[in-house]
């Protein structure tokens, strides 16, 4: 309501606030939905008089405050800390948007904190940093923690992405989620597990290939040995990443130590055969011919966005399940699917980290929602659908208790 008194959005094409933006263009709405933001700040306590006054703020606060220093564990019962997150990003690798900075991420970071609260009742706060080295943000994050229970790492080009995350989860007692990598991993995971059951088939029958090395695609690639899969070969944009090139950065060449157990070496289109199943986060094209070559009653979760590498009509026609990223096609791998609950759960423990079994969990307990009505074009339930949140929570702060990183 406070961005509403601020800056009225646009209702009509003779808004303002359309034309501001447009420059007399016909009327977009969205840019009026974005106008004055997308979130505001508000209180959970009424002020609405001198008695409340003092219990909000002096002198009543100090008491609360006097207590937290005594004992710092309060500051989980007394103060938002408990169930806020922070979404933070340096602007690097937007959306499908690259590296447009700080003040351009803003608006994506603000659509992710409203996705935390819709979705998995999370406060989340947008932080945009002006800075790029990894030291430079693992330092800036680290001397934010204090106020938050989690922090969700977003949109932060790979390698650095990597290294920000490990090096902050080393410094930090709350958990660092990078959700490009994690989330997308475990949507990925949960939608492979029910494809593989609507054929019969387990994890361990199947040959994966990956198109794309980056956050998502090296993130993939481990939840998914991790889950028992057959074998999967990740390629970058010089073929499969295997030991024997010498063009390997360090993430490269340690996924290239856990992956592709087949020994697979040259392009794309060669892992691609007599694969079961493609995995596309890269934002190229597969030739159709290349999609020909792989295994009867294939699966093929092509998820760039706005373009998939491989189109829904081409890959129908020699895949049992396909997926996208986008929501006009069935079966959607949409990271908003994990993340709330991911976090929700890591919440309610209070977790210190979140640990390969808690991804593991969520994916499991997400596969589950629809493990009874299962079909080709349906393998992962909608974002919309209301035991999403609930099931991942729950999974994940058991899967945190018995890792023994839960604090209640």
């Amino acid at each position: 309501m406070a961005a509403e008194i601020a800056h009225p959005r646009s209702d009509s094409s003779n808004g303002e606030g359309a034309e501001d933006v447009t420059d007399g263009e016909p009327f977009d709405p969205a840019f009026a939905l974005h106008r004055g933001g997308k979130m505001a700040v508000q209180a959970t306590v009424p002020v609405r008089d001198r008695d409340d006054l003092s219990l909000a703020y002096t002198p009543g606060v100090a008491k609360v405050c006097s207590a937290i220093a005594e004992q710092p564990e309060l500051v989980h019962d007394y103060t938002w800390k408990s169930q806020v997150v922070a979404v933070v990003t340096d602007g690097s690798a937007v959306l499908g948007l690259g590296d447009i900075g700080p003040e351009a991420s803003l608006p994506v970071m603000e659509g992710k904190a409203i996705l935390f609260k819709q979705f998995g009742g999370v406060d989340a706060v947008p932080i945009a940093l002006d800075c790029r080295e990894v030291d430079e943000i693992v330092e800036t994050v680290a001397r934010l923690a204090p106020s938050f229970g989690g922090v969700n790492l977003e949109d932060i080009s790979a390698p650095r992405c990597f290294e920000i995350e490990r090096k902050l989860q080393e410094r930090v007692d709350i958990p660092i989620f990078h959700d490009d990598q994690h989330g997308t991993a475990v949507v990925t995971l949960a939608a492979l597990r029910n494809a593989a059951k609507l054929t019969d088939r387990s994890l361990g029958q199947l040959r994966a290939v990956i198109s794309g090395a980056g956050a998502a695609g090296v993130a993939i690639a481990r939840i998914l040995v991790e889950a028992g899969i057959g074998d999967v070969a990740v390629c970058d944009r010089k073929g499969i990443v295997s030991p024997d090139r010498e063009d390997l950065t360090d993430v490269k060449r340690e996924l290239a130590s856990f992956t592709n157990k087949g020994g697979l070496t040259g392009s794309l289109e060669t892992a691609m055969a007599g694969a079961d199943v493609f995995i596309g986060v890269s934002g190229g094209t597969v030739a159709p011919e290349a999609v020909a070559t792989m295994a009867e009653g294939a699966f093929i979760f092509a998820m760039a966005n706005p373009n998939p590498e491989i189109h829904p009509e081409v890959a129908h026609r020699h895949a049992a399940v396909v997926a996208t990223g986008r929501s006009d096609f069935p079966n959607q791998i949409n990271n908003v699917l994990a993340f709330p609950g991911i976090f929700a759960g890591a919440l309610q423990v209070r977790a210190s980290r979140i640990t390969e079994g808690m991804k593991l969990a969520a994916a499991e307990a997400l596969a589950a929602v629809v493990a009874d009505e299962l079909s080709p074009d349906k393998v992962i339930p909608s974002p919309f659908d209301e035991r999403v949140a609930p099931a991942v929570t729950a999974a994940v702060a058991a899967a945190a208790r018995a890792e023994g990183v839960a604090r209640r």
